[in-house]
């Protein structure tokens, strides 16, 4: 190195260039990987997960032993591990959500999801807070039918309804459904088109910070952080797209360069 060359970490980088500094705001999903990409992509990344949601059902059926391990891994990491909904609602269905909620708290699992996308859930929310709370589970509880469709006004209304009732309950956070196609679900379009009016109220009435937006793709990712910016949290965001989402939120992204909400603040 010659006396007019400065050394440059990434992060002190990223300082001079005017890239904001954020909080964590995706939640990423495991869909199944093994332990060894799990643990590689905490290695990288860790420092930019909300929290992890171990992938959907297939934690119930992978080698128990390759689930553990991939739930010490985000807790040695300091990043918060959930279980998605599906796995929720079946036990509620079956009559085993006890058990289920034993075993998430057994595993160390530091949240369940809780929801009704494919199920009538019978139980009163405060009571099943409660019962998660009493083993040590945060709760958060995902708005949106699975199989019906884009939102209607009827269904946007009495899923705004449902969120207040389980924030009131003592749910931390709501989750918006987007499934793993954001097409003809939710907020979506049967053309994959995000629909502004039908995510607007919910960051309206229950603010950004409460509210996690599932954003399975590209187009559905960009869409989020062009229209409220930086500080809107995503979730159902790949292991492997992670990093592409925060260069996006950071204004790092070509696409993301040019808008005024996003492109860094010049030093």
């Amino acid at each position: 190195m010659d006396g007019m060359t400065k050394r440059h970490g990434t992060q002190q980088y990223l300082h001079l260039i005017g890239v904001r500094e954020l909080p964590r705001l995706t939640s990423p999903f495991d869909p199944g990987y093994d332990p060894l990409t799990v643990e590689a992509h905490l290695a990288q990344s860790a420092h930019l997960m909300a929290s992890l949601k171990i992938s959907m059902a297939c934690w119930l059926i992978a080698d128990e032993a390759t689930t553990r391990r991939k739930i010490a891994a985000a807790r040695a990491h300091g990043v918060p591990t959930v279980t998605g909904g599906g796995p929720f609602e079946v036990a509620a269905a079956q009559g085993q959500l006890e058990a289920y909620l034993d075993l998430c708290a057994e595993l160390g699992v530091t949240r369940i999801e809780c929801g009704e996308g494919f199920t009538h859930l019978a139980g009163e929310p405060g009571a099943i807070v409660r019962r998660a709370h009493a083993r040590g589970l945060a709760v958060q509880f995902e708005l949106g039918k699975k199989h019906e469709g884009p939102f209607t006004e009827a269904s946007l209304r009495e899923a705004l309804s449902l969120g207040r009732v389980w924030l009131d309950a003592g749910a931390e956070q709501l989750v918006v459904e987007a499934r793993e196609s954001a097409r003809g679900v939710g907020a979506f379009g049967d053309d994959g088109s995000l629909r502004f009016e039908y995510v607007e109220p919910f960051a309206e009435l229950f603010g950004l910070g409460r509210v996690i937006f599932e954003a399975p793709t590209k187009a559905s990712q960009f869409a989020f952080l062009e229209h409220f910016g930086p500080q809107v949290q995503l979730g159902n965001v790949r292991l492997e797209e992670l990093l592409r989402v925060e260069i996006f939120r950071r204004g790092l992204h070509s696409d993301a360069f040019a808008l005024p909400n996003l492109r860094p603040a010049h030093p």
